[in-house]
């Protein structure tokens, strides 16, 4: 799977999963950190975890495996690395906050 597939897979189950306002957003040519952030917004903490979980374990099933999780205990920022694909999810507060869509679209 490459990376605008995984991207893709990863934004269908926040889509599945009632995840708000899914992005992916293609970062390649800025950065090289990774080829797409695939930001979405969930309703609450609890769902932040349940979202992170959720694509966790589906992607884990199509033998992709992530490298690093950060925030997802927390529940207002959760970050999977996947290498070539960072996945954010936060609560809608955080979200409006950073603002990352808006701050990497902007610099294309």
């Amino acid at each position: 799977m490459d990376s605008i597939q995984l991207a893709q897979a990863v934004a269908n189950v926040l889509e599945d999963r009632h995840a708000n306002d899914v992005e992916v957003i293609d970062i390649a040519e800025q950065s090289s950190i990774a080829d797409y952030f695939v930001i979405a917004t969930a309703k609450n903490t609890a769902h932040v975890r349940a979202l992170a979980e959720e694509v966790e374990e589906k992607i884990e099933a199509e033998g992709i495996t992530v490298t690093r999780t950060e925030g997802i205990r927390d529940g207002r920022w959760a970050v999977l690395d996947y290498g070539n694909v960072l996945v954010h999810i936060f609560n809608a507060d955080t979200r409006e906050f950073y603002c990352l869509e808006k701050l990497w679209k902007d610099h294309k």
